[in-house]
């Protein structure tokens, strides 16, 4: 009998770590809690200030190409953090972060900004985070989601273990269809590189009008990346289905190469697969920080703190810069950076014993306004600290939309690094809300796409 109850009670708890939250919880959202799950409130010290709601739609100029001016443009560094006077900051930063300024002690800076929590969204997804708080619910030992419906975002507002706050990564709002053009760069150690230019463009199942509701039900959104330049690789085409419950139905993935002429499967794309071009600087899974399926790995939430992190990255992204202004050797040009104290949640992922991954542990810092990865830190299997990787985030005020402007990973090994989402030198900026047909997303439409 004791047997028995012992055995429901265990039962009872692991239902209870992958349950939706009560009304009552739920009712913190837009009260204590901002809409998407944070703390409304600032810090003791106010150096992080309460959430007032964003700022708004017309906080910058907009040029003609969607470029969007910077409104701390004024603003100069509180300070700027250097190999001299990291230890007085330690407590504020990654491992990863203190091991780039090891690495590059003469070069590598941190200019810390006055913080502003400039995120705020549309109402309707405000709806849509409120209704997955009540109703969603992880399965699949928290690696699928259940009653997750309608416009699909933010699983997991109010968040009760690591691997739901992974989710709501995975599941944030990016404007809807979003097409962009951006140049990647894997610089040599001296700082010379090749740019490598992709079209790329995301749909979600929710904003395709003749999408057949039975196909994409496990459908998280559909990416398709063109390569552009340089002229060896242009032409090629990758197609991507990312599916909610990948153990359930893995991720389906197609790449049209060019020299063949040929559509095939490309299994490759997922885990740590080698990314696009990248010169095996990142894996597959490296993607918008982190991508994909969390399978592999155990995820523990440690809790929530306070870090320097990358934000509020207009400078960065201005059209008045070139690519070679922005990287450099070692590093991209940390003077063109922008870096704010805000808090951040810190999860922990370590490979499952029964699974494999090059990264053996991956140390995430997740921002609480935005749930977009700001910071990891990647270990190989001996536990040594390998790559480092920043999210330059910024807040696309006049569609609502969080994003990220640059993309870094260092490798601290090879001394090389990767910098991917680049766009200062395009005609365009990002594109929100672009109309989108299925029939645009399959793999017989990859041939059309990569015609050259």
């Amino acid at each position: 009998m004791r047997k028995t109850i012992a055995v429901l009670a265990l039962s009872l708890l692991a239902a209870n770590v992958w349950a939706a939250v009560s009304p009552e919880e739920a009712a913190k959202l837009g009260t204590t809690l901002t809409p998407v799950g944070a703390e409304k409130a600032g810090n003791a010290d106010g150096s992080i200030p309460a959430w007032t709601g964003g700022i708004p739609k017309n906080a910058g100029a907009v040029d003609s190409k969607g470029f969007l001016a910077d409104p701390f443009a004024s603003e100069k560094p509180l300070f700027v953090i250097t190999a001299a006077t990291v230890d007085k900051y330690k407590d504020k930063l990654s491992d990863g972060q203190v091991a780039m300024f090891k690495r590059y002690p003469e070069t590598y800076k941190i200019p810390v900004y006055p913080s502003h929590r400039t995120v705020n969204l549309p109402p309707d997804i405000y709806e849509s985070i409120k209704r997955s708080a009540l109703n969603v619910k992880a399965i699949n030992d928290g690696n699928g989601l259940e009653n997750f419906t309608g416009n699909r975002y933010y699983a997991f507002p109010i968040p009760k273990n690591g691997v739901e706050v992974l989710w709501n990564h995975i599941t944030r709002y990016h404007g809807g269809n979003l097409r962009r053009i951006i140049t990647q760069a894997t610089p040599q150690t001296n700082g010379s590189y090749t740019p490598i230019r992709f079209e790329e463009e995301v749909a979600v199942p929710q904003a395709i009008p003749d999408i057949d509701p039975a196909k994409a039900a496990n459908v998280l959104s559909y990416f398709k990346q063109s390569v552009t330049a340089p002229a060896r690789l242009a032409g090629n085409v990758l197609l991507v289905h990312e599916t909610l419950d990948q153990v359930k139905e893995p991720r389906l993935a197609w790449i049209y190469n060019a020299g063949q002429r040929r559509v095939r499967r490309a299994p490759q794309v997922s885990y740590d697969g080698p990314g696009t071009a990248s010169d095996g600087l990142r894996t597959t899974d490296n993607f918008d920080m982190f991508s994909g399926a969390p399978d592999r790995y155990d995820w523990k939430l440690v809790g929530k703190k306070e870090m320097y992190i990358p934000y509020n990255s207009y400078k960065l992204d201005s059209p008045s810069l070139k690519y070679d202004d922005i990287i450099k050797a070692g590093h991209i040009n940390q003077d063109l950076t922008r870096y704010e104290l805000h808090r951040v949640w810190e999860v922990v992922g370590t490979v499952k014993p029964s699974e494999r991954h090059i990264y053996a542990k991956r140390h995430m810092y997740i921002d609480e306004d935005s749930w977009q990865v700001a910071l990891v830190d990647h270990y190989d299997g001996r536990g040594q600290l390998w790559r480092v990787a920043e999210g330059h985030s910024q807040f696309y005020y006049d569609h609502q939309v969080p994003a990220y402007t640059v993309e870094t990973l260092y490798d601290l090994i090879a001394g090389r690094y990767i910098a991917l989402g680049m766009k200062n030198e395009e005609k365009s900026s990002f594109v929100f809300g672009f109309a989108a047909k299925a029939a645009d997303y399959t793999p017989a439409a990859l041939r059309a796409e990569g015609v050259r």
